[in-house]
């Protein structure tokens, strides 16, 4: 299954974006965010839960990123507020069948992309001074 992102751009530092991925017909129990600046390993960025129940962020987003799901319309949101330009980077969404944030399961998500068994190409995010 290919997840298709869009939302991203150009913004100066304290604008905000959102980013939008589709997941093609599909409902997964996990979506989360990555991202991947030049020269640096794709990193977390945050995740959502099945029914969105529970949310997890790295901690230079915390407060500022709010990542939402849409089971109706099998879409996953990330909205970026006051942005910096440390967020420049090219963002992936993921979607995976692990389940997390409910009883009996893990607190945290998969962390790692290999922990993930779906994504698609990645949107630009570029936050300039």
């Amino acid at each position: 299954v290919q997840l298709q992102a869009s939302g991203g751009g150009l913004v100066q530092a304290g604008g905000s974006l959102r980013l939008s991925c589709a997941t093609s017909g599909r409902s997964f129990a996990t979506y989360a965010w990555f991202r991947q600046s030049p020269g640096k390993e794709r990193e977390f960025v945050a995740a959502v839960s099945w029914g969105g129940e529970s949310l997890y962020y790295t901690d230079s987003v915390r407060g500022r990123f709010t990542i939402s799901r849409d089971d109706a319309k099998n879409t996953v949101d990330l909205q970026m507020n006051s942005l910096k330009p440390e967020d420049t980077a090219v963002y992936y969404c993921y979607a995976g069948h692990n389940t997390w944030g409910v009883a009996g399961t893990a607190t945290t998500p998969p962390a790692f992309t290999n922990e993930y068994d779906s994504w698609g190409q990645g949107t630009q995010v570029t936050v300039s001074s």
